[in-house]
């Protein structure tokens, strides 16, 4: 019965390994991009607290805004 098993169990090992390495990196990726808006000298005070509002709000999707929109501001 275990036998039967063990190829699935392979398989949620390493979705589970991929799903841990990609969380990791997600979060690697929000904190560099809230470091980034936070120490931006090309942005204003306004400008500031807007971007790390939406980042801080909007993990995922306010990181990747910010780094194709707000970064080269």
């Amino acid at each position: 019965m275990y036998h039967a098993l063990q190829p699935l169990l392979g398989v949620v090992l390493v979705g589970g390994v991929l799903g841990g390495l990609f969380g990791l990196l997600t979060l690697i990726f929000w904190v560099w991009m809230l470091i980034d808006a936070i120490k931006n000298p090309r942005l204003d005070g306004t400008q500031r607290v807007i971007w790390v509002l939406v980042i801080f709000f909007l993990p995922c999707l306010g990181s990747i805004i910010y780094y194709f929109a707000g970064r080269g501001k």
